[in-house]
């Protein structure tokens, strides 16, 4: 049986979709985006600033549901400029030991809310 993951501490979905998913030992995390859950406001000054915001999301998600990015066992990133990838890539690692979860980068022609990098995660407890 799946649940859904809610936390006050990471934004609300801006669709028909949860947060993340429990079931059985697996979470699955729907992609953020740089949305600050206290003010509302997109951080999206930087792609530095922005991936770092994102990934504050993610923890606060990982978080409800019990498990941190240690338990992360892939990550998708969607980028709207491939140029970004090493400044993202660079932000990104700082979150990890190895051995790393497995991942992709996919450049997209566009996101919702306008923004410039969104990522999903799939942890397991």
């Amino acid at each position: 049986m799946k649940t859904a993951v809610i936390t006050s501490n990471a934004p609300t979905p801006i669709g028909p979709f949860s947060q993340a998913v429990t079931i059985g030992n697996l979470v699955f995390v729907s992609a953020q985006f740089a949305r600050d859950p206290l003010t509302n406001a997109f951080k999206i000054e930087n792609i530095e600033a922005e991936t770092k915001q994102v990934m504050k999301n993610l923890h606060a998600i990982l978080k409800a549901a019990g498990v941190d990015f240690n338990h992360v066992v892939k990550s998708s990133i969607f980028l709207k400029d491939m140029n970004d990838y090493a400044t993202v890539n660079a932000v990104y690692s700082s979150y990890f030991d190895a051995p790393y979860p497995a991942r992709e980068t996919i450049q997209v022609s566009g996101l919702p809310m306008d923004v410039n990098i969104e990522i999903s995660m799939i942890a397991v407890k």
